[in-house]
């Protein structure tokens, strides 16, 4: 079987005379003899056959050849990048001492019968700080907090809330000392008085304290039915946690704060009574990255020339974090820096570049000038000089974008841990990017010049500043004369159910957009770089199912195909995202639903407009809007399967 050989352009001879004479119809019109016979349709014939030949040829470059052109451009492979994850490391009991889990551990996903393990690499040292319960309070409307730490001690079984229950009603839990990322063990005694909620789904939220604002904490585990009865609620602290005073009492505070309920939900017909309180550190969350860490690796040793090339033993390089390399001199190692090219560096100048996707660290070449004399970008490293990498991560790729709960097994064990997991899914692995890929990317380099002028030339430059970015738009920004709006997605899984956290542009990849387009823009242009509004759509159907199919699957099916085509990223009627400000029409979802197999009928399909923030949903509406510069997100189907 032989190679395939690409086809970067499908046109041939008769094609390439028939668009030159239709040109010739449009800019020519007096132009009138198009016969084989005219001189100039010989012309037009001759280039034809030439641009042919040329076609021929160029189908016929191996893809090494094709990468060392896009490479004279500057157009080289992106690397994959590498998915990070919280990890919650557990505690087989409560410790008196901190635990430790040291930076470089690694963790893994149970191996299959299908797949090896995914492994995660810790980014750095996880403090499992102790903690015990201190202190009490609780406010009521707009009263300040009052102590009831000496009820509790006195037995006195203290209200929680006020007399007559009402929202933002708050307790408050004040622990000995901070836990920054810590996974907290409230174990309470409640007498059954707070009656009139959902158990499963009390109008409450916990929050703490970070030093700024009382973020949220996220429950992992409650059994106390909304201080109902005696139970546990285990929180996932945020990870700047820190000390504060409420009332005159200074305690590492945690709060919980009844909210307002939605209508048609119960809500507290009377305040739940506290007996005793405890609280301890069960765990800690730190975040790992699905790479694997090389340490101190010798790459070679220098020939005292310029341009030369090392390989890494591993490959590729995870993008993101800069690499450094330390060069060995009579003083010690020198460190020198990673540069993108070597346009800006003098003969003096430590810099070298890093082909990612190779493995490759490159020093600077040395140019002829014509007067005979060289011409050295980036200083050499002595001959006879061993150089090293101090550390690299590689690995990443969509691999490790693993669900919740995936991690399960501590390949370095720790004393006093039982186990670890992850309470949300990893995020952020991109696979490297294509060939194909970069074959389109570089005809857009050369156009834009490496300078952002138009709405596309930012559009090209934000693509090719991070590998995380699936989507992107340029708008103008109404607040500002020069505003440059640049709504970015981040990369999403491809299917399923989506949380809208993973929308939420990563800290890192916003940096290296907004960066590499500080430096791009037109002076005066006052670029900003945020997500798009994304408009929740809730779907309600019904359908009617096929005998001997099973009513459970295909109401699963039905969900799964309801998300994956109201995906910002690869749903719409394309498959390649919903377009920006496209609306969403009752009829759509009629067309989704039916095309199932199994579906005898879909019954009735009511659409929904929802905020996926606080879960409200509007009116049914035959059709919804959506803003131009906006997107639409899939929110809380439901979907009824019934039989004939």
């Amino acid at each position: 079987m032989g190679i395939p050989i690409p086809n970067l352009d499908d046109r041939r001879f008769q094609d390439l005379v028939d668009e030159a004479k239709r040109r010739v119809q449009q800019r020519c019109p007096e132009w009138s003899d198009h016969n084989v016979s005219d001189p100039g349709v010989t012309l037009i014939e001759t280039f034809a056959f030439m641009v042919d030949q040329l076609i021929y040829r160029v189908n016929r470059i191996p893809e090494r050849s094709y990468l060392r052109f896009l490479d004279l451009i500057g157009v080289t492979l992106f690397p994959p990048a590498a998915a990070r994850v919280p990890a919650t490391f557990r505690l087989s009991a409560p410790q008196e001492n901190p635990v430790f889990v040291q930076a470089g551990s690694q963790v893994v996903t149970q191996r299959t019968e299908v797949s090896d393990p995914v492994v995660f690499t810790l980014e750095r040292t996880v403090e499992i700080r102790p903690c015990t319960w201190t202190r009490l309070a609780t406010s009521s409307g707009d009263r300040p907090p009052v102590d009831r730490t000496d009820d509790i001690v006195d037995d006195r079984n203290p209200l929680l809330f006020g007399t007559r229950p009402q929202p933002d009603d708050t307790i408050y839990f004040g622990l000995s000392d901070p836990v920054p990322g810590g996974l907290v063990l409230l174990r309470m005694q409640c007498q059954v008085e707070g009656v009139g909620i959902d158990p499963k789904d009390p109008p409450l939220v916990w929050e703490a304290w970070d030093g700024d604002r009382w973020a949220p904490c996220q429950v992992a585990h409650d059994t106390t039915g909304g201080f109902n009865t005696a139970g546990d609620v285990e929180l996932h602290l945020p990870e700047n946690h820190a000390a504060s005073v409420v009332g005159v009492h200074r305690a590492g505070w945690i709060r919980c704060r009844a909210t307002a309920p939605e209508p048609g939900q119960p809500f507290y017909q009377a305040s739940p009574t506290l007996r005793t309180v405890t609280a301890s550190t069960i765990g800690a969350t730190g975040f790992a990255v699905h790479a694997e860490v090389v340490r101190d690796e010798v790459i070679g040793v220098s020939e005292g020339v310029a341009g030369q090339r090392f390989p890494l033993a591993r490959r590729p390089v995870v993008a993101g974090d800069p690499l450094a390399v330390e060069i060995g001199a009579d003083d010690g190692w020198q460190e020198w820096t990673e540069v993108g090219s070597f346009a800006d560096s003098g003969p003096d100048d430590r810099h070298f570049t890093v082909d990612r996707v190779a493995g490759e660290v490159v020093f600077g070449p040395a140019i002829r000038q014509p007067d005979g004399a060289f011409r050295y970008y980036g200083a050499v490293p002595a001959k006879a000089a061993a150089i090293r990498v101090p550390q690299y991560r590689t690995g990443g790729g969509r691999g490790g974008n693993v669900a919740r709960g995936m991690l399960a097994v501590l390949r370095d064990p720790v004393p006093f841990v039982s186990g670890v997991t992850n309470h949300r899914p990893a995020s952020g692995g991109v696979d490297g990017e294509s060939v194909t890929d970069a074959a389109i990317r570089g005809p857009l380099t050369l156009r834009t010049l490496d300078r952002a002028v138009t709405a596309q030339d930012y559009e090209a430059l934000t693509r090719s500043a991070s590998p995380q970015v699936a989507r992107v738009r340029c708008a103008t920004d109404p607040s500002s004369p020069n505003g440059v709006r640049v709504l970015v997605v981040p990369d999403i899984p491809d299917t399923g159910e989506l949380a809208f956290a993973s929308l939420k542009l990563p800290d890192r990849m916003r940096d290296e957009v907004e960066r590499a387009l500080r430096a791009r823009r037109c002076l005066g242009a006052r670029v900003v770089v945020e997500p798009p509004f994304y408009q929740g759509i809730t779907v309600v159907a019904q359908l009617r199912a096929r005998p001997k199919v099973v009513s459970d699957t295909l109401a699963a099916r039905a969900t799964q195909a309801l998300h994956d085509y109201l995906n910002p990223v690869t749903g719409g009627p394309d498959g390649d995202g919903w377009p920006f400000g496209r609306p969403v029409q009752e009829g759509e979802m009629f067309a989704v639903l039916q095309r199932l197999s199994g579906v005898e009928m879909v019954e009735s399909v009511l659409l929904f407009a929802a905020d996926p923030v606080t879960g409200a949903r509007g009116d049914i509406v035959k059709r919804i809007d959506i803003p131009p510069d906006a997107l639409v997100f899939s929110y809380g189907h439901q979907v009824r399967v019934t039989r004939s």
